[in-house]
């Protein structure tokens, strides 16, 4: 098994990668579906009416007003509000908000601050966990409470020992600066989604792709046999090209791709040869491809974002220079945590 002998023949491997399987995957994550679940009168309604900022549930403070499991739209996904568990006739109500459950990315399990923290809420935790879905856990509701936010967060956490964030849905306390952030963590998908629904966050949903990319070269760099890294070498920054393209909501081909990572990388053939050739010393070469994926890709990442911030009105030396730049400087000290790559 040889290296590609010419830039051509690593075109031809780019040009040849499915590429229509990456778009139907970030397609599926344009499609993220969260789910709004938690306990009679949580202030679940309240909290899906503060992000689509009008009144679509019926809000009220009698328990358990949301007859059924409403679906609406929130940016290019959808946001579920589920009935109430635990309230007379919850068994139906229980039965529509699992039908909800099927197929979402997220779900956020809202729980009420003024109640406190029951056994039914820590089961409910452990069904969504059952079901796989990662869940932000909210404590809503701190305008109303007299003690010590920070104490009585701690021991709801030792209680459902899971991290949880306190809100206020009705004041929008912490829904932006924590709530949102959280989301984009919660699953891989859900930076793409929440990147392209809200402009005020892409910076930080793509910061979530080029980490998730660094970790997927980190794997192929380690790879111990030479040439067979190179597809995935690849298709990891194709990927990342596409998802940060669909971030900044740019729609971009495979040829396009494939000529903007030329461009910002210049020699990206002697970038793959030279993590392959490394390989052929067991250890210490496996070590150093490793490092010069991780770093490659992070740098890729980073000066793509410029790119697409600029709305693609750079030229390819200036690119390219960013690349070099920004490279060199992974190389002789810590990345800056203000870099979008890392922060």
């Amino acid at each position: 098994m040889t290296l590609p002998s010419r830039m051509r023949d690593l075109r031809e491997m780019i040009d040849a990668f499915d590429i229509s399987q990456i778009e139907e995957e970030i397609a599926a994550e344009a499609r993220a579906q969260i789910v709004i679940v938690g306990p009679v009168n949580s202030g679940k309604s309240t909290l899906f009416n503060y992000l689509k900022n009008e009144q679509l549930s019926e809000v009220s403070a009698v328990p358990g007003t949301t007859k059924e499991a409403l679906t609406e739209r929130f940016g290019p996904f959808w946001l579920v509000d589920t009935p109430g568990f635990g309230e007379v006739d919850g068994l139906n109500r229980a039965e529509a908000a699992n039908r909800a459950l099927d197929g979402a990315a997220t779900a956020v399990l809202v729980l009420d601050a003024a109640a406190g923290i029951r056994d039914s809420d820590a089961r409910l935790h452990g069904e969504l966990r059952a079901l796989g879905i990662p869940t932000v856990v909210v404590l809503n509701k701190i305008d109303l409470l007299q003690g010590d936010v920070e104490t009585i967060v701690r021991d709801a956490e030792n209680k459902m020992r899971v991290p949880i964030i306190p809100l206020s849905a009705k004041k929008g306390t912490h829904v932006a600066e924590r709530l949102i952030p959280a989301l984009i963590d919660s699953h891989p998908g859900m930076a793409v989604t929440i990147g392209r629904a809200l402009p005020a966050y892409r910076k930080r949903a793509a910061s979530r792709v080029i980490r998730q990319s660094a970790f997927m070269a980190l794997l192929v760099g380690l790879e111990p046999i030479p040439i067979l890294s190179i597809p995935l070498m690849i298709g990891v920054q194709m990927r990342m090209m596409l998802r940060l393209a669909t971030i900044y909501g740019q729609t971009m081909t495979a040829a396009r791709a494939r000529d903007l990572i030329s461009s910002i990388a210049g020699g990206v053939f002697i970038r793959y040869a030279g993590i392959e050739l490394a390989k052929f010393f067991p250890g210490i070469g496996w070590i150093i491809a490793a490092v010069v994926a991780v770093t490659g890709t992070v740098t890729l990442g980073n000066v793509a974002v410029r790119f697409f911030e600029l709305a693609g009105n750079i030229e390819a030396g200036t690119l390219r220079s960013m690349f070099k730049r920004q490279r060199w400087s992974r190389k002789n000290k810590n990345t800056d945590h203000h870099d979008v790559g890392i922060a």
